[in-house]
Order: structure tokens, then C-alpha cells, then sequence
């Protein structure tokens, strides 16, 4: 599906619509390894594996294409040092910045209710 272009004001966006980039959006930034890249640069600036240090689990391809996806849509400033190996660096701009403490909510939201999930989980897979 390709997204429609957007013309108008923001609140003139129908969030529910099929091609609204909204949806594109959220796709791009609600997975969990763009919430915990964001969770991970926090409000400091790291290197690639720096990154990859702190989100266990991450293969270097995936690092890459969220990092690059985050990047696109504003969420992340990457710079390019020109030395041998290159050096590359990365934060959180403004935006990204907005965007963790809603996803320090959601980490707040699921230690709360870590428990409830555990136990509905296994009764209903039982």
C-alpha cells in the first residue's frame, strides 16, 4: 500500500485511515527494537556498538535498518566522524526525546502489570 501524501494541517490527519502515514508511523517506531534503541541512547549520544551493547539481543542487521528507519523519521541525529575506521555516532533529537518518556510510560506500564500478563498468559494457555 503505498501513503497517501498528507496535505493539511496535523489535526486535520485521519489517524484511522488505511494509507494515512500515521500508520506508517507507528509501524516504524512501535516494535520493540525501536522502543528499546530509543530507551537505550536515552539522553546520551552512543556509537553503533555501543547501542548494541545495550539492547541485548539485537543482531547488527536490525540495529542498522531501525536505526536508519528512526533516522528517516526524524527520532534520531546520526554523525559521521571522518577518521579510519569511521566513526559513527548517534542521539536522540527533540522529537525522539518526546517519544521516550512515552516509552518510559509503557515500561512503567508493564512492570506494573507484569503479573496480571504472566498469570492471564498461562490460564489462557492452559
Amino acid at each position: 500500500m503505498v501513503t497517501k501524501q498528507f496535505r493539511g494541517t496535523p489535526d486535520d490527519a485521519d489517524l484511522t485511515r488505511a494509507d494515512s502515514l500515521a500508520r506508517e508511523i507507528f509501524s516504524d517506531v512501535a516494535n520493540k527494537w525501536a522502543l528499546l534503541i530509543i530507551d537505550a541512547l536515552g539522553e546520551r549520544t552512543l556509537r553503533f556498538g555501543e547501542v548494541r551493547h545495550e539492547v541485548e539481543g539485537i543482531s547488527h542487521k536490525m540495529l542498522t535498518q531501525n536505526l536508519r528507519v528512526l533516522e528517516r523519521n526524524g527520532l534520531v541525529e546520526r554523525e559521521v566522524y571522518p577518521t579510519v575506521p569511521p566513526r559513527v555516532e548517534y542521539t536522540l533529537t527533540e522529537p525522539g526525546q518526546a517519544l521516550r518518556e512515552t516509552v518510559h510510560r509503557m515500561c512503567d506500564w508493564t512492570h506494573q502489570f507484569f503479573g496480571h500478563i504472566e498469570a492471564s498468559r498461562r490460564r489462557f494457555d492452559a
